[in-house]
């Protein structure tokens, strides 16, 4: 397994145990997550099948019964000019 960063596409959050899929299938489980107050979307980490990683693919998270589009990124999480040091 392979622990991914996630932006969610839809508007919703991931939070812990949501299970995370790709092309239909389960590929692997949130395992934190949270509103991004400088992205205004939701961010998340979770394990995921190796191969189901690559920064730009496509995700469905299931957030309570509704399958939810997020995208895998790379960390940090943020946008030029918002980090703060």
């Amino acid at each position: 397994r392979y622990l991914a960063a996630f932006e969610m596409v839809d508007r919703a959050i991931p939070r812990n145990g949501y299970t995370i899929f790709a092309d239909g299938k389960e590929v692997g489980v949130v395992t934190s997550g949270t509103h991004s107050p400088s992205l205004q979307k939701g961010i998340g980490l979770g394990f995921v099948q190796f191969g189901k990683h690559k920064s730009g693919m496509e995700l469905e998270i299931d957030i309570r019964g509704k399958m939810m589009k997020a995208v895998i990124v790379k960390p940090p999480f943020y946008k030029n000019g918002t980090a703060q040091l």
